[in-house]
């Protein structure tokens, strides 16, 4: 049973596609796929939208934002109830995830983007008769293309950051949880803002395609490295800047004076969260030989302990791509032909159809797809090793960069050792916190990406970075205008000689 299908096209003529839930297989919507003739028309209210709302002031913006805030903490239950039903997620989950996440993200930018966006004086080195100044100016219209797997966090939360810095938004959710991405253009509606401003552009990827080349002004991706390949080389035809978040492998490193308990917790939640469907999960464990018996032992107990269910309280939900459950099985049955052994799981629920056992594997090696390949499942590989430098180095044997987790109660080791992961961030014992802390630029290295999302540095990247550069005491004309002459050459090399073959040249 697929969760997204074709249907008969409507009267129109245009593509239909219908969802339905992941775990009663209910019909959850039935939708036209979004045409190029459609998104041309869509970025024309935006273009008219933009210029208007680039005109209002930050506290305005704010107000707004904070309307839908509000919105979202009272209809909290109503938001829930449909991306669960999408997602077959746990409303815990859902909740942590989307929720207090979309809430987080609504209040962080709301009040701080005007300081991260403000003018800022920039002293010239050398040009020292001159003022300048940075500015930050919107880019225009802002394509944002949302995956299936955390689908309206995904979809918010660049939009928030685009919608801060002056611009319009032209969001494409994923045909698989399209309603979530509706809910972001429901929730903004009933905020107040104003019409054309955020539009939903519901299809596939046909209407990915003509998204990017509808003349937005940027694409903010996330999805995997595939798809992430095509929007990354059509946005370099259309000479138009993208942001790339894609797949991750991300390691966990176990020190030999970890705190066990913890780090078992941590490779727990990190794993499993979102039934591993996340882009920074832990999808890989090195654990040093001299506490591999510990952990393991723990960790056996608490995968095991785990709940998989659709109903009441449970810990782990159904795939929401049909897909997605092919790739894991696969991975799971390569690594068991080579050897390796399931402690806890390594097979389909008998709860459903589209449901996977929380699986533990020991005895794994980097020839098995299930420590090479993005697996995005409940799925814990352990590699014993001998020490923390084999550790690092295995670590590092992948195309992907996206995050790292390392444990030890030596604090300055776990930043040296984090110095040497070849990652976009590092945690050290903790796990899945980077897209939440909204201070800090999100990202990958390697395969796992392109830019950053989130802090000043994502806010920023919805901008023009426009430098203003003004004379300061009006003189008549400036030494290296024409006409030339040799006394100018003259005094131009002796300039050289006096700035950069002296001391000097310390003060540049």
């Amino acid at each position: 049973m697929a969760f997204v299908e074709s249907v008969e096209p409507s009267v129109s003529g245009h593509r239909r596609l219908r969802t339905r839930c992941p775990v009663s297989h209910r019909v959850l919507k039935e939708f036209d796929v979004t045409t190029a003739a459609d998104v041309a028309v869509a970025m024309e209210r935006a273009r008219t939208a933009q210029a208007a709302w680039a005109k209002t002031s930050f506290p305005e913006r704010t107000a707004i934002l904070q309307r839908a805030l509000a919105i979202l903490i009272e209809k909290q239950e109503a938001f829930i109830d449909r991306i669960v039903a999408e997602t077959g997620r746990s409303r815990m989950e859902t909740t942590m995830m989307e929720i207090f996440a979309a809430c987080d993200s609504l209040n962080f930018y709301s009040r701080r983007a005007e300081r991260m966006l403000r003018p800022r004086a920039v002293g010239l080195h050398l040009l020292r008769m001159k003022r300048a100044k940075l500015t930050f100016t919107p880019l225009g219209v802002v394509g944002v293309i949302t995956p299936w797997n955390g689908p309206f966090i995904l979809s918010l939360n660049p939009t928030v950051q685009a919608l801060m810095a002056g611009n319009a938004v032209l969001i494409k959710p994923s045909e698989v949880t399209p309603d979530s991405g509706v809910l972001v253009g429901e929730l903004f509606a009933e905020a107040g803002l104003p019409d054309g401003l955020v539009q939903i552009l519901l299809g596939d990827g046909e209407t990915g395609a003509a998204l990017i080349d509808s003349g937005v002004d940027k694409i903010s991706f996330t999805g995997s490295v595939a798809t992430g390949r095509k929007v990354g080389a059509a946005c370099g035809h259309n000479l138009i800047p993208c942001t790339l978040e894609l797949g991750g492998k991300d390691p966990m490193v176990v020190c030999a004076d970890a705190d066990i308990d913890r780090a078992v917790g941590g490779a727990v939640f990190g794993g499993m969260m979102n039934g591993g469907q996340f882009c920074s999960s832990t999808e890989r464990i090195y654990v040093v030989e001299a506490v591999a018996e510990e952990f393991i032992g723990k960790l056996t107990e608490k995968v095991a302990a785990l709940k998989v269910g659709h109903e009441g309280e449970y810990d782990i939900g159904p795939f929401i791509s049909t897909r997605q459950l092919e790739i894991v099985e696969d991975h799971v049955n390569d690594a068991v032909a080579r050897g390796a052994k399931a402690l806890v799981g390594g097979g389909r629920s008998a709860v459903g159809e589209h449901f996977f056992q929380p699986t533990l594997l020991v005895g794994v090696t980097h020839e098995m797809k299930v420590m090479t390949e993005e697996t995005f499942g409940p799925i814990l590989p352990v590699m014993v090793v001998a020490d923390e430098d084999e550790a690092i180095a295995m670590a590092n044997d992948t195309r992907f960069g996206l995050g790292a987790t390392l444990w030890t109660k030596d604090r300055a080791k776990g930043e040296r050792l984090a110095e040497r992961l070849e990652a976009g961030a590092v945690i050290i014992n903790d796990s899945s916190i980077t897209y939440g802390a909204l201070e800090l630029p999100f990202g990958g290295v390697k395969h796992s990406g392109v830019g950053r999302v989130n802090g000043e540095i994502g806010l920023r990247g919805f901008c023009h970075a426009k430098p203003v550069i003004a004379d300061r005491f009006g003189q008549k004309e400036e030494f290296v205008w024409y006409p030339y002459t040799n006394e100018k050459e003259g005094h131009l090399k002796k300039a050289i000689q006096w700035i950069w073959k002296t001391p000097l040249k310390r003060l540049m």
